[in-house]
């Protein structure tokens, strides 16, 4: 399996942290000190192999990320399984709380989620194999390390998936903007739970839809009557988080 670039101060800081396994770290010549310092101090701590190169080879290696001349070459992301992250909120005591992606096809989008998801107590993410971003430096990036944090489990089969969890008591909630229930009148989410985000453009697919136990729509008063994905996702996440802190 090949190894993987994880591009940023940020990113590169909380694999380190996280103990996740990291081969060498390239920075580029010339970095701002203030910048790679932290990191360049934590990597020789831990034995790292540092080299310092022209800010042009980290651009191929990642290109388009904005690396801020720190990258780091790490063994491949360890995606979780379902089981663990049930086991995970288990184990903190708390109702299970996941989200089911339905081809989120842009890493930016995975990113964010991922990051909204550290911050909202989410106890992992689930996404599908095929037709879905995977785990890359630019996902890393943009989720400014909460994806060291924040369990992902690949699944080859999410309808196959959502069956197991609902028969293990987890309630599948739906996002819809044709549907009538809304958001905020739901009462579902302090349970356990599971919110699917459907993708991008075409929003859940067909049978994913019929396999949720509830839909809800965000309520809308502008001219556009869409979210981007990941606000939406962020919109519903902080929702669960509200009703659950709420209940103390």
């Amino acid at each position: 399996m090949e190894e993987e670039y994880i591009a940023g101060k940020h990113s590169v800081t909380e694999a380190l942290r996280a103990g996740r396994s990291i081969n060498k770290i390239w920075i580029a010549d010339g970095a701002q000190k203030n910048l790679v310092q932290p990191v360049v101090t934590e990597a020789r701590e831990k034995g790292i192999v540092i080299q310092y190169v022209d800010k042009r080879k980290l651009d191929s290696f990642v290109p388009g990320v904005q690396h801020q001349g720190i990258i780091a070459q790490a063994a491949p992301y360890a995606y979780a399984e379902v089981e663990d992250i049930l086991a995970a909120a288990e184990a903190k005591g708390e109702a299970p709380f996941i989200l089911l992606l339905d081809e989120i096809e842009d890493p930016h989008n995975l990113g964010s989620i991922l990051r909204t998801a550290d911050c909202t107590g989410v106890h992992g993410v689930v996404i599908p194999k095929r037709r879905s971003a995977s785990i890359t430096a630019t996902v890393s990036k943009t989720s400014a390390g909460a994806v060291e944090y924040v369990p992902v489990a690949r699944v080859t089969n999410l309808g196959q998936t959502i069956d197991r969890l609902k028969e293990q008591g987890v309630w599948v909630v739906g996002t819809d903007v044709n549907t009538d229930s809304n958001l905020y009148q739901a009462d579902v989410f302090t349970g356990p739970v599971a919110i699917v985000i459907g993708n991008e453009g075409k929003g859940m697919g067909r049978l994913i839809r019929e396999k949720c136990d509830v839909l809800v729509k965000l309520p809308m008063q502008g001219q556009i009557n869409s979210l981007n994905a990941s606000v939406a996702a962020g919109v519903i996440m902080y929702e669960v988080l509200r009703r659950r802190q709420s209940l103390g």
